[in-house]
C-alpha cells in the first residue's frame, strides 16, 4: 500500500529538503499541496509533478486520496493544523520546532494519543547516517563513561534585517521566539537522541545587537541522563561562525557539527578516527522513510510528538527568564518580557 501525502504550507523548506522525498521514498507518494496563495500552490504542484493543489487546508485534509499530512507552515500554525488533521484521524508529520512552546506541544500529543493516531515531527537528524554513527559510538561505550558535553554556535544572523519587515523566524507570534527556536532545537534534539533526555536545564537569554524583540543570544546548562554535565551557547549576532558539539568521555571524545557536512571525529589518546557520512540530497528523506515504514508496520520512526515535546520543554526552560513565562499567549505582549531590549 502506498502512503499518499498532502502538504500544508509548501514553502522553501519543502522545495528540496522534504517535498521531493515524499516522491522518492518507496511506497510513498505526494498527491496534494496547499498554500493560501493559490497561484503559488498551483506553481509548486506543476513544478513538482503533484496532481492536486488547494488554497484551503480543510479541503486538503478532507481529500479522501490523502492518507497523511505534512504540516510545513511556521510554528505559529502547527497546533491549529495538527489538531485539524487529528480530527480527520490522519497521521501528521509536523515541521520543527513542533510548536511555539511546550504547552502547545502537550495539546498536540494529548489529542493524537486520545485519537490513537500517529504524530511525527521533522527532527530529521535522528535518521541521518552521521548522527546514527555518533549514537552508536556512545552506545557501544567507545567514549567510556560520558563525563561532559559542550556546544557552541555562532553566526551573523543579525545582519541585513529591516526592522520594519522582519522575517517570521524572529517574530514570537509566528516562531515562539527567535533563531534559538528555529536552530537550537536541532542540536538539543540530537543530544536527546544520542544521550537521552536532558534534565536540570537552566538558561539565560538576551538581545545584545539585533533589531528585533526576541533573543539573539542564549546560554544554558543541563545534565544528561547518565549524570554528565553540559553547557551550550548560541550567539546569533556574531561576526564569525561556529558549530561544534563535543561529547567527552573518560576514554575518548566525540566531535561533530549540527549543521555542517564534515566528518564525525572520534578523538582517542592514540589518534583521531574520522567517519565521512555526507548528508543525502533531500535531507529529510531518511526520516520520511522511517515514517512510511512505521505506517506500513515494518519499522519505527525515532522522531515522535513525545520526543519533540521534550525538546520544546528544554527550550522553554532556557528562555523563561527572558520572556517571563512560556505559557500560551506570551507572544502577544512583548512590553512585558523582562529580557526585552528593543
Amino acid at each position: 500500500m502506498t502512503i499518499r501525502w498532502g502538504i500544508i504550507g509548501c514553502g522553501d523548506v519543502t522545495e528540496r529538503k522534504s517535498g521531493p522525498a515524499f516522491q522518492k521514498v518507496e511506497n510513498s507518494e505526494l498527491v496534494a499541496v496547499m498554500r493560501r496563495d493559490g497561484a503559488r500552490a498551483a506553481d509548486y504542484a506543476k513544478r513538482h509533478g503533484v496532481p492536486r493543489w488547494y488554497d484551503d487546508a480543510d479541503k486538503l485534509i478532507a481529500d479522501p486520496d490523502v492518507d497523511a499530512v505534512y504540516v510545513a507552515t511556521p510554528p505559529g500554525n502547527h497546533l491549529e493544523y495538527a489538531l485539524r488533521v487529528c480530527a480527520a484521524r490522519k497521521p501528521a508529520y509536523v515541521e520543527k520546532p513542533m510548536a511555539r512552546n511546550f504547552a502547545e506541544c502537550r495539546r498536540m500529543v494529548d489529542a493524537f494519543a486520545a485519537a490513537q493516531v500517529p504524530l511525527f515531527v521533522a527532527y530529521y537528524r535522528r535518521a541521518l547516517p552521521r548522527f546514527l554513527k555518533a549514537r552508536e559510538i556512545v552506545y557501544l561505550g567507545e567514549l567510556g563513561q560520558v563525563t561532559g558535553v559542550s556546544y557552541r554556535f555562532a553566526g551573523a544572523l543579525h545582519q541585513g534585517l529591516d526592522p520594519k519587515a522582519l522575517p517570521w523566524r524572529v517574530l514570537a507570534e509566528h516562531a515562539g521566539g527567535g533563531h534559538f527556536l528555529d536552530l537550537a532545537c536541532h542540536t538539543l534534539d540530537v543530544l536527546d537522541f544520542i544521550l537521552g533526555p536532558l534534565g536540570q536545564v537552566r538558561g539565560h537569554a538576551a538581545n545584545v545587537a539585533s533589531p528585533y524583540r526576541v533573543e539573539d543570544s542564549v546560554v544554558m546548562r543541563f545534565a544528561t541522563d547518565s549524570g554528565a554535565l553540559g553547557t551550550a551557547h548560541w550567539n546569533f549576532a556574531s561576526a564569525t561562525g561556529a558549530d561544534q558539539i563535543i561529547i567527552s568521555g573518560d576514554k575518548a571524545e566525540l566531535r561533530m557539527s549540527t549543521f555542517g557536512n564534515d566528518p564525525v571525529e572520534l578523538h582517542r589518546p592514540e589518534g583521531v578516527e574520522r567517519f565521512d557520512l555526507p548528508n543525502p540530497e533531500h535531507i529529510q528523506q531518511p526520516l520520511i522513510k522511517t515514517i512510511v515504514d512505521e505506517l506500513h508496520g515494518s519499522g519505527r520512526c525515532e522522531s515522535t510528538g513525545i520526543s519533540a515535546a521534550r525538546t520544546s520543554a528544554v527550550m522553554d526552560a532556557a528562555l523563561v527568564d527572558y520572556y517571563g513565562t512560556r505559557e500560551d499567549g506570551f507572544w502577544t505582549d512583548p512590553e512585558q518580557w523582562p529580557g526585552r531590549r528593543v
